[in-house]
């Protein structure tokens, strides 16, 4: 006779599906970050996307706070990165994506990260 054995449980924290889901939204071209803002004025790393992770069971719903880089789409580019999001949290953790809210902060232009100096 053989006796199965429980496999057990495996917990996915919140941050963990949050840090994910950010370097996710970097997989998605025309996604730029999101500075955190003081009384108008930015601070901190303007790169970084926010992402806010409620996971119950094995769903997680997600808030992200993104900026478009112009002249993309608003509605394609957030609609990319809903599906891309889905697909890549529940292929990383095994979680279901039951909803993402996404906040464009702001659009900005393409600009070269590295400046040539003379």
């Amino acid at each position: 006779m053989t006796i199965a054995l429980e496999k057990g449980r495996t917990e996915v924290a919140d941050r963990v599906v949050e840090r994910l889901a950010a370097r996710a939204v970097t997989e998605v071209a025309g996604v730029g970050g999101s500075a955190h803002r003081v009384l108008g004025v930015a601070v901190g790393d303007q790169e970084a996307v926010q992402v806010a992770a409620r996971v119950t069971g094995d769903r997680a719903e997600l808030d992200v706070r993104l900026s478009v880089v112009y002249p993309e789409s608003v509605a394609a580019t957030t609609s990319r990165v809903r599906a891309h999001l889905v697909a890549r949290i529940e292929e990383l953790t095994g979680l279901v994506v039951s909803e993402v809210d996404i906040t464009v902060t702001e659009l900005r232009t393409a600009v070269a990260r590295h400046r040539r100096v003379e």
